[in-house]
């Protein structure tokens, strides 16, 4: 498998979205930040929600077809930056193009992918009256239909999740450093 088809994998493995959302500039308000009453845990316990929070996001984007669970999960003003593929603003743009991938997934010979998180990679840091930035490396698996599965890449990512009243958000994320298994350390 070329790079190039491992990074747009990759690409659509991350976004779950057709390259044609990365140029998007609908930009939703600005998302306020958590009222003061929101306590923002700290250590094991911050680390925990996060963790939670991100296998929760990574099992909708690969696993279901639920848009609306995917928007719940997501700042109106979300920005992804992707270092092959460039620049996504705003939930609407990500849901939009994860709503098409998705669909398109359920056919029976569809390339299937998985994203593996490296949690002994994974850093929680608090972000006083905001919420938290998770950083660490991910591996991605896929596998065509119901063929076997195969290890095609890595990264590294950072993300700002909001504590909003009705829990935590992803806000920003940078999705960089993509290469193929074993090529970046």
């Amino acid at each position: 498998m070329n790079r190039r088809r491992i990074a747009t994998l990759l690409t659509l493995a991350i976004v779950a979205g057709p390259i044609a959302a990365f140029g998007a500039e609908t930009v939703a308000p600005t998302a306020a930040p958590p009222p003061a009453a929101l306590e923002i845990p700290t250590g094991e316990a911050l680390k925990a929600q996060i963790i939670a929070r991100d296998a929760a996001l990574f099992d909708t984007l690969f696993n279901r077809c639920e848009p609306e669970a995917m928007r719940a999960m997501l700042a109106p003003d979300l920005e992804f930056y992707h270092d092959k593929d460039g620049l996504i603003r705003g939930a609407d743009a990500l849901v939009a193009g994860y709503e098409k991938n998705c669909n398109e997934r359920k056919a029976p010979d569809a390339w299937r992918s998985r994203r593996e998180l490296v949690e002994s990679s994974v850093i929680v840091s608090v972000v006083p009256g905001v919420g938290a930035i998770e950083s660490g490396e991910h591996l991605f698996y896929e596998r065509k239909g119901d063929g076997d599965e195969m290890l095609v890449g890595r990264a590294r990512f950072a993300q700002l999740w909001i504590l909003a009243p009705d829990g935590w958000r992803l806000s920003r994320v940078f999705s960089y450093d993509h290469a193929p298994a074993g090529e970046n350390g």
